[in-house]
């Protein structure tokens, strides 16, 4: 039985943006050296998520629009306010409520050493909070090759 850990880091150019890491996903599991098994992805940070949907720049375009309209930045969120807890002021209630409803991980079986998904799904990181760095965990688990 094989377990690997790997950390995937992404940067964002933009405030929001679909970031397609379906290759370097691809590319940890070919590396890991498990012929069976799973993939998941998780993002490390509450602001932003993981969405598995057809590669398209369209598509990534109506992602992030239909959030901004679910989610405007200018509403009145409990989470804008001074939190004494971290000393900080709140401002991106909508960028949390963005990764809470897309989701923050995504799994694929793997079968003979390549993940097995649909033939148009692509894995995005969308970032709902940059520009910025982030980590992504890329978890392979499975039999040996």
């Amino acid at each position: 039985m094989i377990i690997k850990l790997e950390r995937l880091k992404v940067r964002s150019s933009k405030s929001e943006e679909a970031i397609d890491i379906t290759g370097r996903v691809e590319e940890v599991v070919q590396k890991s050296g498990v012929r069976n098994g799973f993939v998941n992805v998780l993002t490390a940070h509450t602001s932003s998520g993981l969405l598995v949907t057809e590669g398209i720049p369209c598509l990534e375009e109506d992602i992030l629009t239909h959030f901004a309209r679910v989610f405007p930045e200018d509403a009145d969120y409990h989470h804008h306010r001074y939190l004494d807890y971290d000393g900080r002021l709140g401002f991106n209630a909508e960028a949390h409520l963005k990764s809470v409803l897309g989701g923050i991980q995504c799994i694929f079986p793997i079968e003979n050493g390549s993940i097995v998904k649909g033939s148009r799904q692509t894995i995005y990181f969308m970032e709902y909070d940059g520009p910025l760095e982030r980590t992504c965990f890329v978890q392979v688990l499975g039999e040996e090759r």
